[in-house]
């Protein structure tokens, strides 16, 4: 019989799909709640934010309703819906779900679908769509895929286990396999490992590289040449940085087809889907923490 879930408590409920917010309210002089809300997020409404609040939709830790005239209290926990003030544009692609236990529920994401709510994301992440599709509040992912980037990622449904699943990822036990497509590299031998030192970089959502003790290693491969002049390359990230495969190709010269950001980030280019990224995780495998048995799950897209 499958185990019972029990949904983390916070004050408000998910509503269809969407967790609350939170926040840790910061160091500050200000007269009110309302007047704080209104300066940190200069982009909701003074009026939306009395709306929230008549329907009870901003409260406390304790769950007790804030008011426009609450006072302000440095390190108190607020919670709150977030909403956005414009209409979310579909992304016309749907996601699939590869295995589902009492545990784990693996999900093939395609482009362009964000993992969680974030920006001008809501409704319209892979985390929401699965909660409304499955009806497990509890869900959440254990790590994460750019974007731009499709393929295989996992969630935990289970709170009971969540911490021997995360573990994996943590001490780095499991093992992810990317596919890449791109020009083709001459003058080196397969495979071969790339390693270099990533920092942040000039733009808050790029990634650079800097001389120095390397903090970033790549297993790269060949899968086939293409008569395009393209090559579709095998990838094993070692280690997990933020935009690593997208960088350390680029690096190598052979920027990522389709890559915004690498080696030039160019303008957003909004709700365009027109060209994906060629980038994919493939496969996933771990030996299951709680049964020891090798696991393995692949994609069914192709590059």
């Amino acid at each position: 019989m499958p185990r019972p879930r029990v949904r983390e408590e916070t004050p408000l409920p998910i509503r269809d799909g969407v967790a609350p917010s939170y926040l840790w309210l910061p160091e500050g002089q200000w007269p009110n709640m309302l007047a704080f809300l209104v300066e940190r997020y200069p982009a909701v409404s003074e009026a939306s934010w009395r709306e929230r609040m008549a329907k009870g939709e901003v409260v406390d830790n304790d769950g007790k309703p804030l008011t426009p005239e609450s006072r302000y209290r440095r390190g108190m926990r607020i919670f709150y819906y977030r909403e956005l003030e414009q209409a979310e544009t579909p992304i016309p692609f749907e996601e699939e779900i590869l295995f589902q236990d009492d545990h784990l529920v693996v999900v093939d994401k395609p482009h362009f679908l964000p993992m969680i709510p974030s920006g001008r994301f809501l409704h319209e992440t892979l985390l929401v769509r699965l909660r409304k599709k499955l009806g497990i509040e509890d869900l959440t992912p254990i790590h994460r895929l750019d974007r731009e980037t499709a393929g295989v990622v996992i969630f935990s449904s289970n709170i009971a286990s969540r911490g021997r699943y995360q573990s994996m990822f943590q001490k780095r036990v499991v093992q992810k396999e990317y596919e890449a497509l791109a020009p083709r590299l001459e003058g080196v031998e397969f495979p071969f490992t790339y390693r270099s030192r990533m920092v942040d970089g000039d733009k808050f959502f790029v990634m650079k590289e800097e001389p120095g003790e390397p903090n970033s290693e790549t297993v790269i491969d060949v899968i086939e040449h293409r008569p395009d002049g393209n090559t579709l390359y095998r990838l094993w990230p070692h280690t997990g940085r933020q935009h690593q495969l997208r960088l350390h190709l680029a690096s190598l010269g052979i920027p990522i087809i389709n890559d915004a950001f690498y080696p030039v980030a160019l303008p957003c280019k909004q709700d365009d889907v027109s060209s994906p990224l060629k980038l994919l995780a493939r496969a996933i495998s771990f030996a299951d923490p709680l049964t020891d048995e090798i696991r393995r799950f692949e994609s069914r897209r192709t590059l």
